[in-house]
């Protein structure tokens, strides 16, 4: 028997500094494909998370994530800003504190 390949999901957040981040792009399939091609040559940084996107493919185009996912959230665009080198200038410093070149 041969196991059936799942099909690809993207989910597409934009975050604008106020208010929760809203869901801008979504899709399955070919429509993921390009979803996931064309924030690759935007520079977006992708995160992979099955569990993830099953929640964020369950709300609307333009709506803001619930507040149960703001951590989660929020720790992954955190996490995306110390990957490209975009750290409080506070951190600076601090001793100890993680210091990334990009």
């Amino acid at each position: 028997m041969t196991e059936k390949k799942s099909e690809k999901k993207a989910v597409g957040l934009k975050y604008e500094q106020q208010g929760a981040p809203k869901v801008i792009a979504k899709g399955f399939g070919d429509l993921a494909e390009d979803i996931i091609a064309l924030a690759k040559e935007s520079g977006v940084l992708i995160h992979e998370d099955p569990h993830l996107s099953e929640l964020l493919l369950r709300l609307d185009l333009g709506q803001e994530i619930p507040e149960e996912l703001y951590y989660v959230i929020a720790e992954l665009i955190a996490f995306s800003y110390v990957l490209q080198g975009k750290t409080p200038d506070n951190w600076k410093a601090l001793p100890g504190m993680l210091k990334t070149q990009v």
